[in-house]
């Protein structure tokens, strides 16, 4: 089949076709279904503006719904020698409906059509992956409460340093999450934003009119610029990305802390033996192979957004073919966070904590800072009771005193989550999933 763009009497090598394409067929399967929605919010804006007609715009929705169904069935596919998704919708249009199908690219450009497509697709995702954040969130907030007064050692430098709780230790990972969804957010406002109707990046002469197309795909607004909505694309994905990153960032470090704990060395909490790996010398090992790995898929999702910023390095305005290749770093990602999510979950909700662990005399100093506080509170300058503690610590005539009195807003004393949570709920609340879902819900009515 002759490609959208392809000249009488033209052909491509075929050296180049497959080098061009590259795993394009791939990654555009899984952007076929906002293709289609794609193509309803804009068969319909034509139909308004006088491009279509009424009988026709009914005929291509009946079609693209239908097409939509084969798509959630999983039985849709790009067939050999189709170039891309959109091709393959408009193929399969032409196919039922004639010349109805050929007119649904008026007033559009394969450049405006990829980028509703990813806007959608990663919106989709984004949402995804700020619910699964969320169940872990919960996971977290739940074994902070369970075990608020479990204690364990804090540290600094690798030190021992002050007294801390697994209260503190979960919560903390939950506090961090919440960030991480201020991340998602951005991220999902900018892929909430309509480009389609600047085709190429330079607009049409046709009368489109975008803010329907804006309202039908339940957007939150649209690019107003025509050369910018083509320079979102990229943006979008580094955005996607880079909020990806920080979820990653957050389980790769509560991963090396489940490493460190899991030791003999610490020995604060213990992974049942089904979650563990053996050796095949040493019969003692239970290693925490699931942590490791999920330190190493986090540590590489890191990587991500400086991968995008390279490919889109010193690029002028306007497309280029380059941006293509985004799709091989921003679609697989959103499988390895939700992937690395779901097992963090997992391995968290079988977590087993040790408790009595500060009960052990080489952790007394650790308490060193509840005896300076002890004179302070006796008339002691904060100075002089460092002092006295510290010669006592050089001269072993220090005693621990292990009775905490930690009571401000998130100390061991008072964890604060139900302020925690509440912040979560504000955020969450803020993405205006409920929207969006009506909005497609009543296109594919």
């Amino acid at each position: 089949m002759a490609k959208l763009w392809q000249k009488d009497n033209y052909s491509i090598n075929d050296k180049i076709e497959k080098f061009t394409v590259g795993r394009d067929p791939e990654f555009d399967v899984l952007l076929a279904e906002y293709d289609v929605l794609g193509s309803m919010a804009h068969t319909t804006m034509l139909e308004s503006v006088g491009l279509l007609e009424k009988e026709e715009l009914k005929e291509l929705l009946a079609e693209l719904k239908n097409i939509y169904a084969e798509i959630q069935s999983g039985d849709f596919e790009i067939e050999e020698g189709i170039e891309d998704v959109h091709s393959q919708v408009e193929l399969m249009l032409t196919r039922k409906l004639g010349e109805a199908g050929k007119k649904i690219h008026s007033g559009r450009s394969r450049n405006d059509q990829v980028l509703v497509d990813l806007k959608l697709f990663t919106r989709a995702k984004l949402q995804e992956v700020t619910e699964a954040v969320n169940h872990l969130f919960e996971l977290l907030i739940t074994l902070s409460n369970t075990h608020k007064d479990v204690l364990l050692p804090g540290y600094t430098h690798l030190q021992i340093a002050m007294p801390s709780s697994f209260g503190l230790w979960f919560g903390a990972y939950a506090e961090s999450l919440i960030d991480d969804t201020e991340m998602l957010q951005t991220a999902y406002r900018l892929a909430n934003k309509n480009p389609l109707g600047s085709g190429a990046g330079y607009g049409s002469s046709f009368p489109l009119n975008r803010t329907l197309t804006t309202r039908l795909l339940g957007f939150d607004n649209l690019h107003y610029n025509v050369v910018y909505a083509q320079m979102s694309r990229g943006k979008t994905e580094l955005f996607a990305v880079t909020a990806i990153a920080q979820i990653a960032s957050t389980l790769s470090r509560m991963a090396m802390d489940i490493c460190l704990y899991n030791s003999q060395n610490f020995g604060f909490i213990k992974l049942p033996d089904e979650m563990t790996t053996g050796s095949s010398i040493m019969p003692h090992k239970k290693n925490p192979d699931v942590a490791e790995l999920l330190r190493g898929k986090t540590n590489r999702l890191k990587g991500l957004p400086n991968e995008i910023m390279l490919v889109l390095s010193n690029l002028p305005s306007g497309y280029h073919r380059e941006m293509q290749l985004l799709k091989e770093v921003l679609m697989p990602a959103f499988d390895e966070i939700l992937n690395c999510l779901d097992i963090t979950h997992f391995m968290l909700s079988n977590i087993q904590v040790k408790e009595g662990i500060l009960e052990d005399p080489k952790y007394d100093l650790l308490f060193s800072v509840e005896r300076v506080n002890q004179l302070v509170l006796e008339g002691v300058p904060f100075r002089e009771a460092y002092k006295i503690i510290g010669n006592e610590i050089n001269s072993d005539t220090y005693a621990a005193n292990r009775d905490l009195a930690h009571s401000h807003e998130g100390s061991i004393g008072n964890l604060c989550n139900d302020q925690i949570t509440a912040m979560m709920d504000e955020v969450q609340g803020r993405f205006g999933f409920e929207k969006v879902k009506k909005a497609i819900d009543e296109l594919l009515s």
